[in-house]
């Protein structure tokens, strides 16, 4: 059976507090502008979304998806 590492997003000290909400969304945004920048076919933003996969709720990345789709996302992409 292969071994799994587990790994979660480095620290960042624009979130110095245990309330990783911002980051969290911070992190989706991040990932998001990285494909518009580079395109999906890149894999530079792949750390993003593995930082933003291990700190956000899978509900609120399923909402934040539908709103990206609906173009209603609330923040800058």
């Amino acid at each position: 059976m292969a071994e799994v590492e587990l790994k979660t997003a480095p620290a960042d000290f624009r979130f110095p507090t245990t309330n990783q909400t911002r980051h969290c969304f911070t992190r989706y945004v991040e990932f998001h502008r990285c494909l518009t920048a580079k395109g999906e076919e890149s894999g530079e933003c792949e750390k993003f979304a593995k930082y933003y996969r291990a700190l956000c709720p899978g509900e609120w990345v399923e909402r934040w998806n539908e709103q990206r789709e609906n173009g209603a996302f609330p923040g800058p992409l």
